[in-house]
């Protein structure tokens, strides 16, 4: 039986890199999107195409839901259960940017309350059901190690890097990173690690706007490997979790940021 990984976000970027490189190994996953079906139907099919590329069968269900509402969460949770019956890999990857870039000195509660609710708030109850049909699950199965579920964090350099046109959304990421030291303390004890992935500069619909900044930027120094970051960059570090090949790590910061996290004279 495959394991199963609900990614949130996923039809499109860094969610969709995700899911892909999840279909590569061999999981069933749960595209779940907000409120684009092409694109999480595309996502889907892809999925499926890469995995029978590499011989492998699995299942490819998709899911609207807002997690920044909590019925939505719940139904969430309850698809994958009706669906597919387990789940051994929540990555929280869903998330918003402002909907206009503003000084600190201009920016508005709306934004502010809108990036909270749905970046921060979202994830930590999302997980928090999750984290608890995950503990059920340990509990019904009699070889308990041959169930290893995690849980990962998609967050951000703007969790520590300060950007005055758009603190909500630091300060919104800033507030997520804590989501993962939290539950990693808290589900230790079940055989549940946690974990957060920290993206840089990664190309995506979300910085599209901003390309030819980067491309200056990155090709002055920004990062010592100089270049995009891509969605399957930060793919192919969520599928080594999803392998246990960090069994003895938790409430982990992974860094896929092309060095920029390194502070250099």
């Amino acid at each position: 039986m495959n394991a199963v990984a609900l990614i949130t976000g996923a039809s499109r970027g860094i969610g969709r890199g995700i899911a892909l490189e999840l279909a590569n190994i061999g999981c069933d996953v749960v595209i779940n999107y907000a409120s684009n079906l092409q694109a999480a139907q595309e996502t889907a099919a892809d999925c499926l195409s890469a995995a029978r590329a590499g011989g492998k069968t699995l299942r490819a269900e998709i899911c609207p839901a807002d997690i920044g509402r909590s019925a939505d969460r719940l139904r969430l949770i309850e698809f994958v259960r009706s669906k597919l019956g387990r789940l051994d890999l929540l990555v929280n990857n869903a998330g918003v940017a402002p909907a206009a870039r503003a000084d600190v000195l201009e920016a508005t509660e709306e934004s502010f309350d809108r990036l909270i609710n749905i970046n921060v708030k979202g994830p930590y109850f999302l997980t928090q059901l999750a984290a608890r049909w995950m503990i059920e699950q340990r509990a019904a199965r009699v070889q308990a190690a041959a169930f290893q579920p995690k849980i990962i964090t998609v967050s951000s350099i703007s969790a520590y890097t300060a950007s005055v046109n758009r603190g909500d959304y630091c300060i919104a990421k800033a507030a997520l990173s804590m989501l993962t030291p939290l539950y990693a303390a808290r589900l230790a004890e079940h055989g549940i690690n946690v974990y957060e992935i920290r993206p840089g500069i990664i190309a995506t619909d979300m910085t599209s706007g901003v390309k030819a900044k980067y491309d200056q930027l990155i090709a002055d120094g920004l990062t010592p490997i100089k270049r995009w970051g891509t969605p399957e960059d930060v793919g192919k570090a969520v599928a080594a979790i999803a392998q246990d090949l960090l069994p003895f790590s938790t409430g982990e910061v992974i860094n896929v940021d092309g060095g920029f996290h390194i502070r250099r004279l």
